[in-house]
């Protein structure tokens, strides 16, 4: 009797969720995006039953597993290794992810660099499908990271990728990227799902068969999120996101994976003429200090990761005779932004529905926590009193839509960042909890209390 199939026909697959459908449609049921379904390869006969086999190593108790082969090594730069929980696993696999043009390359090439340079042990093996032999080497001229160790090739089959392997034996292997490479053994085209997930799985089992870390390069969609099905996400050990302004030097690597290390951390690195640099302290970035105090401008300490990060927050209120004022915002969110306008109104006694607000960050950063709030209040009164705040302070707090002031996580830890770049004055919510020397703190529990200061400082100069 011949073994069962679950079909005998072609089936069509979602290239984003991995959602199956019998026929074609131009949405996917599943995730409801439009124009992700694809077609796979027909399903293999379904076995009755599975022997056992020969496992390739025997169990063993998990206090003699040794750990030695899965300490991690260094990459050679100081803020990938962060991001990574201090330096890539021997067999990990790595799937960074960004836009076009964001970078990725040039940061991978800039690894590869520094691991052939003697930074880890091994060659590396830098792999592109998408560009030539000849352009990846000039942009390795442009950034100086010319190393006789340093292999490339550019192949987009799979089997010349893994023949590259055996002749060069690397310590490190960047593919660039999994969505140009394919297989023999799988049916579609390339960066199809299932050429993809083909892909991924032989790379996968070449690292943890040989312990060689090997990073992959993943396209995005529109939405941000890893094109290809989420399956590729779990098949791999870590996923980075590198994200950056076009119209922004910064650059920002976030963990949104980690089986090795925390999956909250941030990598801060500046696009430059030549190459990509890391960021180390990175706070200057987001800070226009003055040496004359001007009013509409806030600093407030956000985090990202678990790394605290001072930002200046700017903006300008101007009268206006048009019948709808303007709101523009850059870097922040505009639903929050009008909520403190509302509540600057209400319970501020602040008027700004006849004003033009313009609410910005410097550098080009972008806020979505809520400790901010605070800060963009005290922004908008000192535009629209025309004073400004006191000079170094910080301003800490969610702003409720009572009026009420908020506690927010890390008050200490974020104090202690503003401390260390010279600030001595923070304006923080209630019970801020252990606050570190050297910053006065002044605990203000509604909008009222807040802007006091503000006001205060207008009778000062009057």
């Amino acid at each position: 009797m011949p073994p069962k199939t679950s079909r005998s026909r072609p089936a069509f697959r979602c290239a984003d969720c991995g959602h199956e459908v019998a026929k074609w449609v131009g949405r996917c049921p599943g995730c409801q995006a439009w124009g992700t379904i694809e077609e796979a390869a027909a399903a293999r006969p379904a076995l009755a039953k599975v022997s056992a086999g020969a496992p390739s190593t025997p169990a063993r108790p998990i206090a003699e597993v040794d750990l030695d082969s899965a300490r991690s090594v260094s990459t050679g730069i100081g803020e990938l290794d962060r991001v990574l929980g201090g330096g890539i696993v021997p067999g990990a696999v790595v799937l960074l992810a960004g836009e076009p043009g964001v970078g990725k390359s040039t940061l991978l090439l800039e690894v590869a660099h520094r691991w052939a340079s003697g930074a880890s042990p091994g060659a590396s093996l830098y792999v592109t499908g998408e560009e030539s032999a000849g352009q990846v080497r000039l942009r390795a001229e442009r950034t100086d990271s010319v190393h006789p160790e340093l292999f490339l090739g550019a192949e987009s089959d799979l089997s010349a990728v893994l023949g590259h392997v055996d002749a060069v034996k690397p310590g490190l292997l960047i593919v660039d990227s999994v969505q140009t490479v394919q297989s023999p053994d799988a049916d579609g085209s390339p960066g199809g799902v299932t050429q993809v997930r083909a892909v991924t799985t032989a790379l996968v089992a070449l690292a943890k068969e040989r312990g060689l870390p090997v990073v992959l390069v993943g396209h995005v969609t529109k939405d941000g999120a890893v094109a290809g099905p989420r399956v590729l996400e779990h098949l791999v050990d870590v996923v980075l996101q590198f994200e950056g302004d076009r119209h922004s030097s910064l650059r920002m690597l976030r963990g949104v994976k980690n089986r090795f290390g925390p999956s909250d951390e941030v990598g801060c690195f500046e696009q430059r003429d030549d190459g990509i640099a890391e960021v180390p302290d990175p706070s200057g970035l987001f800070i226009n200090r003055q040496e004359a105090a001007v009013d509409g401008t806030a600093v407030t300490v956000m985090v990202e990761g678990k790394r605290p990060l001072l930002v200046e927050i700017q903006a300008l209120l101007m009268k206006t005779e048009m019948a709808m004022p303007r709101r523009s915002v850059s870097g922040l969110d505009s639903a929050r932004v009008s909520m403190m306008l509302a509540v600057l109104g209400k319970h501020g006694h602040i008027p700004t529905g006849s004003h033009d607000v313009f609410a910005a960050t410097v550098g080009g950063t972008k806020i979505g926590e809520p400790a901010a709030d605070l800060a963009i209040a005290m922004a908008v009164a000192s535009s629209q009193t025309g004073r400004p705040l006191p000079p170094n302070l910080v301003v800490i707090g969610e702003v409720g839509l009572a009026g009420e002031i908020r506690r927010v996580n890390g008050v200490g830890r974020r104090l202690a960042e503003a401390a260390r770049l010279g600030f001595d004055r923070a304006l923080v919510p209630p019970d801020p909890g252990p606050l570190p020397k050297g910053i006065k703190v002044t605990e203000v529990a509604t909008i009222k209390d807040a802007l006091k200061l503000v006001r205060r400082r207008k009778q000062d100069s009057d």
